[in-house]
């Protein structure tokens, strides 16, 4: 399950079902879960922490201290869930003790070829990073959102779920659930109808996406007038509302609008 010319670090921990091509290099930190394949001249490093069933394909770069002038050398951490797809060339970096101290990817997630994540990243499940798609530091990325390729988010920018980003957008603020994004900078031009529908969202539930979205980015209110009329006027026990709100309430950078 070994390839005789991988170098495998004493203190590295892989479970007897993990497969690694020739010539990668895991360090001793590492720790690998059951059923995931590395591939040839890939390099894991750090205290990088990969679950089950992920696969990583050849030449990929990850557990690789910060590039941030201020990383010192300090403990911090990657942590990769399962069934992820990591393709040729991407790049995974540790956390920061200035961020979390943590870079975390979640589950079902797929990272095309020199896609790349940065110190202190959140990505969540079902993600799609396409080709060269790039996240800064301490960026956040929801459920099910797709970034096309070439496109850029900047440090600490937020992408909500479900939302669609085109090719080359260049990403300098917080982005709203279930919508499209495109240009440079990126503004919102949409909602991501076909995808919602694709993953099964109810026509009561579009709607409310709809009347949100219009409220929000089609009338002159400005952002907390907008979030007051949300309130009242949609039923916050409605998930597709609770979400909406709640990314707004907690928005820092502002919306691209």
């Amino acid at each position: 399950m070994i390839h005789s010319t991988a170098i495998i670090a004493p203190g590295a921990e892989l479970d007897s079902t993990v497969t690694v091509g020739p010539y990668a290099v895991i360090g001793e930190h590492v720790k690998i879960g059951a059923g995931t394949s590395i591939g040839p001249h890939t390099v894991i490093e750090g205290r990088t922490e990969i679950g089950c069933d992920n696969q990583i394909f050849q030449f990929a770069s990850i557990g690789a201290i910060p590039q941030d002038l201020k990383f010192a050398g300090e403990v911090s951490y990657l942590k990769i869930g399962d069934r992820n797809r990591i393709r040729e060339f991407v790049t995974m970096h540790l956390g920061t003790e200035d961020g979390c101290g943590v870079t975390t990817i979640g589950d079902d997630n797929l990272f095309m070829a020199y896609s790349h994540v940065a110190h202190d990243c959140i990505v969540k499940n079902h993600v799609i990073l396409a080709n060269a798609a790039t996240l800064a530091g301490h960026v956040e990325v929801d459920d099910f959102a797709i970034l096309g390729g070439l496109s850029a988010v900047h440090q600490f920018a937020r992408i909500g779920c479900h939302v669609m980003a085109s090719g080359g957008s260049m990403i300098g603020q917080d982005i709203v659930p279930y919508a499209i994004v495109q240009g440079d900078r990126a503004k919102v031009v949409g909602l991501n109808l076909i995808g919602l529908k694709r993953r099964g969202f109810s026509s009561e539930a579009l709607s409310n996406i709809k009347k949100m979205y219009k409220l929000v980015f089609r009338t002159n209110l400005k952002l907390e007038e907008a979030i007051a009329q949300l309130e009242e006027q949609f039923d916050k026990s409605a998930p597709e509302v609770a979400t909406y709100l709640d990314f707004l309430n907690k928005s820092e950078r502002g919306l691209a609008r």
